[in-house]
């Protein structure tokens, strides 16, 4: 072969490599009539589409038109499997929450994904507090005022306390639990079709407590109708003024931390220069003041992180549900 024949054939090497390389690139920073497809796993209209759907306005002017794709069923997984096994050029996204990305790994005996392998992380968008509610008339009668009035009550009238969550599984119900563990108390849980059917129960005296989402208890909270004993988060929530934290309450509730969290994530292998991008415009949509107003209004907080920060915090989610997950008992077939 001559050393011009070599170079030639060296050169179309370089270019077909270039083209496999950037072609994926291409289609994530040039996606005119490409709009970039969001899936969100979850129904229309709840907080996480809702932010889903904000963040897809701001982003507009830097990533060109963003379409979400709502796929609801078995718990986020159909949604979450959807994003799994798209392809990895940055023209499908979606949404990885607490139940998708670290609850579901252990509560679901087959699961169609691989939480751990099959994602790229984004950037987290979110958290919202959970929040340990009694009934406030309830309440009122047991004269149950702070956790340490309710842990108090519990063990001095075993098996008379119950708490209700939406379902097996569900983030109430684990949370329930693991307070449980660690008040060293029992309650019997009462599983609901849903949150709502949880709440409402809690409401007409059904159950005595529950730790419900604080986006979705606030309400009847300000209504007087909820008493707020405590939030899961490690620190106090500005949406409910002298309410503390369950992990200030007492040194048995050291380091307890339960919030409910959403964020993005790509499908395994997209090229990091995407990644890199998508993160960029993500960040500085969630960092707008308009996003912060926005997001407040749902009790929502944003918490933009680099990619390789919201990887490693669904791996520290995913280490802690399995240990919350097997003392619950919980489990989907």
């Amino acid at each position: 072969m001559t050393r011009r024949h070599l170079l030639l054939s060296s050169t179309a090497v370089a270019a077909a490599l270039f083209s496999c390389f950037a072609a994926p690139l291409a289609l994530a920073q040039d996606n005119t009539g490409q709009p970039i497809k969001l899936v969100v796993p979850y129904a229309a209209g709840g907080p996480i589409d809702v932010t889903a759907r904000a963040l897809a306005e701001r982003v507009r002017e830097s990533l060109g038109t963003v379409v979400i794709d709502n796929r609801a069923g078995a718990g986020g997984n159909i949604g979450a499997d959807a994003i799994a096994k798209a392809a990895p050029d940055g023209l499908t996204i979606g949404i990885a929450a607490t139940a998708t990305h670290a609850v579901n790994p252990w509560l679901y005996s087959k699961m169609p994904y691989d939480a751990g392998k099959d994602f790229a992380g984004i950037t987290q968008m979110v958290r919202v507090p959970n929040v340990l509610v009694i009934n406030a008339a309830r309440a009122e009668q047991l004269k149950i005022n702070t956790v340490a009035d309710l842990i108090a009550y519990a063990r001095a009238n075993p098996a008379k306390l119950n708490y209700g969550s939406g379902g097996n599984g569900s983030a109430g119900h684990l949370a329930g639990e693991m307070f449980k563990q660690k008040a060293g108390i029992f309650a019997l849980h009462i599983p609901y079709r849903g949150a709502n059917p949880a709440q409402l129960a809690l409401l007409a005296g059904e159950v005595d407590f529950n730790i419900d989402n604080l986006a979705a208890a606030a309400p009847n909270i300000r209504s007087g109708k909820l008493k707020a004993l405590a939030v899961t988060s490690l620190e106090a929530s500005p949406s409910l003024p002298g309410v503390p934290p369950l992990a200030a309450t007492s040194a048995t509730f050291s380091g307890f931390s339960i919030d409910t969290w959403w964020g993005l994530v790509a499908p395994a292998g997209t090229p990091r220069p995407v990644i890199d991008r998508l993160n960029k415009a993500f960040v500085a949509a969630l960092n707008a003041p308009e996003t912060k107003t926005r997001f407040g209004a749902l009790l929502a907080e944003p918490v933009p992180t680099s990619p390789q920060q919201f990887d490693a915090f669904m791996a520290s989610e995913r280490a802690k549900y399995q240990q919350v997950v097997k003392a619950s008992g919980a489990k989907v077939d």
